[in-house]
């Protein structure tokens, strides 16, 4: 392989030390390629480039290297943190890579005389107490309620609590001790904080033995309703134990990890035991599994006078990337159960991280083995739908590409923006465009275009106006291109630096809402920015507008076609129109909420800060109640002058 790479790059390769570090190779655009570890850097680089891969995935790879980094480290396990932290930063093409998710959200029991059980997500704050992360909202939402039944703690936000005269009806129901209005004290109030607090540890023994000490305390004092209380906290206590078979045993906190890998598709699903309760559970689907095993395999070093070393089935190593990248920013528990045996020095490493001894469990008994069946069966559940509609997504997006007989090479990067139009009467138009590709809507890509200077209620000049605004930098920039590149014909002696990747690239397919009309204006923007005609498809409704009956009509001059209303390529386009129509929708409606209360919001008026705002909203129960109100009404509202109100109710009108 050395003969397709620099002089520059072998002789670096050549000069790397034998020390334990972290490498990663580029391609000619600059793009990450890999990440990888090594015990002994030189050894192992210089293994990619003496050997011949031939026509692999790793010779693939490595055909595309044209500039390398390298960080030599004290450990392995500093190494292993290392290499994760990048790829989890660079997102190479050849690692197994876990695309970030969501946060987690948590439990959080504020600061407070008398603190509120909350649903947070997002940093901490040391000043309040969290709980988790718990797996999803619902299992943070389910504990709240369990909370409330069982220790009956407030969950309304501090400014309602501080302006209630009357007790809620959660008080009614018997889901609030009603601190509100008094009836119950601080010190009362702390002891059900603490027991909750206690039972979300786990520490649930504790907990009935401190209630069953206060029922006591109160029944020899002759305060039978509040050791009733008391006595009914713990039975609703043994029945949630009883209910959700939580063990009152040695594990608090653990995190049940199952692989499954198939059809070149992997699935981690990682389900939480949080305070002795399972809490629920979260699959994982990584990229690039196939070439990033192969890579592995053909990456080992070959140890002088040993046999050559053996790969890691590629569970293992689906398995280890999940732990090494997904622990760097979530707290890890004391204990994993795990369905593959990783390395022992993976786990010393996020030990070392966490700063706390990780214990790994991988031939669980009794209740470990429980959860860990559960979360196997649920990695394969989840990675057979996964492979279900992936399948039926790529065939969908085949029966698209075959219908409209369109270049179908590259399925994956296979590219439709489709355009519609809303408004009310011509109040408030915008258009939306939505993307699809990757067999998938990609909503951080959708946009929406505020439409002005037209006719209001004029569609097609809505169209005209947002095809140019889509699309005429994007003509311009591919005829720049175009000049740009060096004549076909014209040979090169290899000095010079091959020309950069184009950046400007056209959708495989513009849908317009719409049939002949907006179609003929779609052609006439095309025919304006010297853009090809083909790819303009109109999606007009069929008799009575019902759905499945709808035509394509072509730009390009092509006869209607009727897909059928069983086709998948109809539902396909279906699915990408109904969700431009949706995203126009709220759009519109957003804009047109803003402009019926004059167009401006309470912030932008100079004056009105956060506290003057939150008491105009909380006196007049919203921005249309102020709009609403008289000059008189907002003078009243404390902190507003009556020059103040009348700038505000300008504003608003």
């Amino acid at each position: 392989m050395s003969d397709v790479h620099s002089e520059q790059l072998l002789s670096e390769v050549a000069a790397l030390p034998q020390l334990p570090g972290v490498y990663r190779y580029f391609d000619a655009a600059g793009a990450v390629l890999y990440v990888g570890k090594a015990r002994n850097l030189k050894k192992r680089v210089a293994n990619y480039f003496q050997k011949n891969h031939g026509g692999t995935r790793i010779g693939h790879m490595i055909s595309k290297i044209v500039r390398m980094e390298t960080t030599v480290v004290r450990s392995e396990a500093e190494a292993l943190l290392l290499e994760n932290n990048l790829i989890k930063t660079l997102k190479p093409r050849y690692n197994i890579l876990f695309r970030d998710d969501k946060s987690y959200p948590y439990l959080k029991i504020a600061s407070h005389q008398f603190p509120r059980l909350a649903y947070y997500r997002g940093a901490v704050d040391k000043k309040h107490r969290y709980f988790g992360p718990y797996p999803s909202a619902w299992a943070v939402k389910e504990s709240i309620q369990l909370l409330q039944k069982v220790f009956r703690l407030r969950t309304c936000e501090d400014t309602v609590y501080a302006n209630r005269t009357r007790p809620c009806l959660l008080y009614q129901i018997k889901r609030c001790s009603g601190p509100c209005v008094g009836h119950i004290g601080p010190e009362a109030y702390a002891q059900d904080v603490a027991s909750a607090e206690a039972f979300l540890m786990g520490d649930t023994q504790l907990v009935l033995s401190k209630l069953e000490q206060r029922m006591t305390a109160h029944a020899e004092k002759l305060e039978f309703e509040q050791a009733a209380d008391l006595r009914n906290q713990m039975s609703a206590i043994s029945r949630v134990l009883h209910q959700q078979s939580i063990e009152i045993a040695s594990d608090k906190d653990v995190d049940i990890l199952a692989v499954k890998v198939q059809g070149g598709k992997a699935c981690v699903n990682l389900a939480m035991v949080r305070g002795g309760r399972h809490l629920g559970d979260r699959p994982y689907f990584p990229v690039h599994v196939e070439d990033a095993a192969q890579i592995h395999h053909g990456e080992l070093d070959d140890e002088e006078g040993a046999p050559p070393a053996v790969a890691d089935p590629v569970e293992v190593q689906v398995l280890e990337a999940f732990i090494a990248q997904h622990y760097i920013d979530v707290p890890v528990p004391a204990t994993l159960v795990l369905s593959e045996q990783v390395s022992r020095e993976l786990i010393e490493a996020i030990s070392q991280q966490a700063g706390s001894r990780v214990t790994a469990v991988f031939q669980p008994r009794e209740q470990r083995r429980h959860w860990l069946e559960m979360a196997e069966t649920n990695a394969k559940l989840q990675l057979a739908r996964l492979l279900a509609e992936e399948g039926s997504q790529q065939a969908r997006t085949r029966a698209l590409a075959d219908a409209l007989e369109l270049a179908s090479d590259d399925l994956d990067n296979f590219r439709v923006e489709c355009f519609d139009i809303s408004h009310t009467a011509g109040e408030a138009t915008q258009a939306s465009c939505v993307v699809f590709e990757h067999h998938a809507m990609q909503n951080k890509e959708y946009r929406r275009y505020n439409i002005e200077g037209i006719t209001p209620g004029d569609d097609y000049a809505a169209m005209r106006q947002v095809l140019h605004r889509r699309y005429g930098k994007l003509a311009e920039a591919m005829a720049a291109e175009t000049d740009a590149l060096p004549p076909g014909d014209a040979e090169s002696d290899g000095s010079e630096a091959p020309p950069k990747p184009r950046t400007a690239r056209m959708p495989d397919l513009v849908l317009v809402d719409g049939g002949k009309g907006q179609v003929s204006m779609a052609r006439e923007v095309f025919g304006e920015l010297g853009l090809p005609l083909s790819l303009i498809v109109g999606v007009e409704k069929g008799e009575g507008r019902k759905v499945g009956l709808e035509e394509l009509v072509f730009a390009d001059g092509r006869e209607k076609v009727y897909l059928g209303k069983d086709s998948a390529a109809l539902m396909l386009v279906a699915q990408i129109r109904d969700e431009a129509h949706r995203f126009a929708i709220t759009g519109m409606r957003a804009k047109r909420a803003k402009v019926r209360v004059g167009g401006s919001q309470l912030e932008d008026i100079p004056g009105i800060g956060p506290k003057r705002r939150a008491r105009l909203l909380q006196r007049f129960g919203g921005i249309r109640g102020v709009a609403a109100a008289s000059i008189e009404d907002i003078a009243s509202v404390e902190g507003i002058a009556s020059d103040l109100a009348e700038e505000i109710y300008k504003a608003l009108h």
